[in-house]
């Protein structure tokens, strides 16, 4: 069993059921994190989209949304990002309590304390446009295949995170730029 698959708090593992769940245009899904990424904040659409009630949440990883179709390297990336203090903006795919998955648009941002510390992380995330997941998916799908190749976690995260440099490369100058293209493009 895997770290994702690991039961929380006496549930047991959540599997995906390939049952997609959608929420409204003007709805946001937010949530609020510790350094280490525990949940300290869900609003009730995090948790109604989610499948949770708010007590499930409050002091569990924010992994416990991850969907086991995210690449990994995607991941490294955005805490990479976020940990150095800068906000990201990524298309991600959840996983629910109840095995359905939901698509985001999320903007994570670090949340600094007086000192300039990070402190947690606030993630905003909004229904990304079906224009966006049809570039976003293929890329997803490429990252996945190059994990699958490997026998460890670390050895599937190094190898498709250099794979995601090149990906990104090919299309943008950079991660940001690519994301901001494709949200240009199919967010308006």
């Amino acid at each position: 069993m895997t770290a994702l698959e690991a039961p929380t708090r006496g549930r047991p593992a959540v599997r995906p059921t390939g049952v997609e769940r959608s929420f409204g245009a003007d709805e946001l899904i937010v949530s609020k994190t510790d350094r280490r990424g525990v949940i300290t904040y869900a609003n009730d659409v995090f948790c109604r989209v989610g499948a949770y009630a708010l007590d499930e949440v409050i002091g569990q990883p924010h992994n416990l949304i991850r969907h086991p179709d995210m690449p990994r390297a995607v991941f490294a990336f955005l805490w990479e990002t976020i940990s150095a203090g800068q906000e990201l903006f990524a298309y991600i795919n959840n996983l629910a309590a109840d095995g359905a998955n939901y698509w985001v648009l999320a903007h994570v941002t670090p949340s600094f304390d007086e000192r300039g510390t990070i402190v947690g992380y606030h993630s905003n995330r909004r229904r990304p446009s079906p224009g966006a997941l049809a570039q976003v998916k293929p890329l997803y799908t490429t990252l996945l295949a190059e994990e699958r190749l490997h026998g460890t976690a670390k050895a599937a995260v190094t190898a498709s995170s250099q794979l995601f440099t090149r990906l990104v490369a090919e299309r943008a100058a950079s991660y940001e730029d690519l994301i901001w293209s494709i949200i240009a493009a199919e967010e308006n």
